[in-house]
């Protein structure tokens, strides 16, 4: 079982996840579930069942959601009516985690005698249910025909591991675990993403280009934005391959694949490899212009007042990748520019054959190399500009990302 990852697709962010909880052993897992949804940014609300109440504290889920936990049609204490009609429009989806074999039966032919029934019965956001019960049960032709009903009324079904039941026998029917839960919710949400089935190819950081074996010519990009821009665009969906020069960045994320390089060429070969099989490509790392005529096997010594070193041109990954471009294919280009910002970067827009340029200047107070925030304006290929404020680099990534969108999807 895969673990959830810190930048895993960020599907949870900001839902609002109901949680319906009935009478089985494996209401225990609950608690776990409620944790993980509240790790992953989501607000979640409880509804157990009176029988419930039995195997898991509401105290104990109050707690962890943050929210009071409901099970009653009425409640006791203040004589108010919980609204289920509410809690099914307030859900971007309901999970029913543990399910049992009574529950399921009443879900399945409309029965309403309780507040969790009463809400799924309301909702109209996509349900989830996750069977738990003993092996016997599980196997029952009505259970599979009740399984199979639930399908039919478009809710999903988060399958039933083997393994020891509360029973003592071995078999289908154990409650799948909270992680499985949400890595398979995830997964299904993420078939709504812009990005879901592209693939993305980006060029992040610096080049190193070698004088002898300690010495280099480089600059000073850390490959914050590229990074940012791959972490936003799998976060989409996309299937990420970045190719990321020199840097102590650290990132792992499910849908990103790194290739580390560290000089141009090594940067055009792995580029290469990969555009034609892209369906957008960012090209975001700072490229050395040239790169040294001959590499000294052993370290330069001190032995002048001057040294020269001959450079020769290295390859423009960007105009030999344009020049590659299908028709179905997009592609983001950078201008880091210090002088004439919008003419150089309208030429670079035009000269490649861009769908769209990003222009960042040096000249702006923490823009730039090394900073954490950056300050962008994006042009188009039609030279519609948009500016805007400074900002975090991930938050500049969401921009662009968003633009990419706008103009590709």
């Amino acid at each position: 079982m895969k673990t959830l990852q810190k930048n895993d697709i960020k599907m949870l962010r900001d839902k609002n996840v109901l949680l319906g909880i009935t009478s089985s052993i494996a209401a225990y897992k609950s608690a776990e579930l409620v944790r993980l949804f509240k790790k992953l940014g989501a607000s979640v609300r409880i509804i157990q069942t009176e029988a419930s109440l039995r195997f898991v504290s509401n105290l104990t889920l109050s707690t962890l959601s943050k929210n009071p936990v409901l099970h009653e049609m009425i409640d006791s204490d203040s004589s108010e009516w919980n609204n289920h009609v509410e809690l099914g429009q307030w859900a971007d989806f309901f999970v029913i985690a543990p399910l049992t074999a009574n529950s399921m039966a009443k879900m399945s032919n409309g029965v309403c005698d309780n507040l969790l029934l009463a809400t799924y019965l309301s909702a109209k956001c996509p349900v989830y249910f996750a069977p738990a019960m003993d092996l016997d049960m599980y196997k029952h032709t009505s259970t599979k025909n009740n399984i199979k009903k639930l399908q039919s009324f478009g809710n999903i079904l988060i399958p039933s591991g083997f393994g020891e039941l509360a029973s003592g026998l071995i078999g289908e029917g154990r409650m799948a675990e909270p992680n499985e839960i949400v890595e398979l919710i995830i997964k299904d949400l993420s078939k709504e993403l812009p990005f879901t089935n592209k693939k993305i190819l980006i060029t992040a950081g610096p080049t190193f280009e070698s004088i002898d074996p300690v010495r280099f010519i480089g600059n000073r990009s850390s490959g914050k934005m590229g990074v940012a821009l791959a972490i936003e665009c799998a976060n989409n969906g996309a299937k990420v391959n970045l190719v990321l020069g020199p840097s102590s960045i650290e990132l792992k994320h499910t849908n990103v694949i790194i290739h580390r390089v560290e000089s141009a060429s090594e940067m055009y070969e792995v580029v290469n490899d990969n555009f034609k099989s892209s369906d957008i490509s960012i090209f975001s790392a700072a490229v050395s212009d040239y790169t040294c005529n001959n590499i000294a096997e052993n370290k330069i010594k001190k032995s002048g007042a001057t040294l020269e070193i001959k450079l020769h041109r290295t390859k423009d990954i960007l105009l030999e990748m344009a020049l590659k471009k299908s028709e179905n294919q997009f592609i983001v280009g950078f201008a880091l520019e210090t002088d004439n910002e919008t003419d150089n970067a309208l030429n670079k827009l035009k000269s490649k054959n861009l769908d769209m340029i990003v222009l960042n200047s040096l000249s702006n107070s923490h823009s730039g190399f090394n900073y954490n925030t950056n300050q962008i304006t994006i042009i188009d290929k039609e030279e519609n500009f948009t500016n805007f404020e400074l900002k975090p680099k991930n938050e500049v990534a969401s921009d662009i990302v968003s633009k990419i969108i706008e103009l590709n999807i």
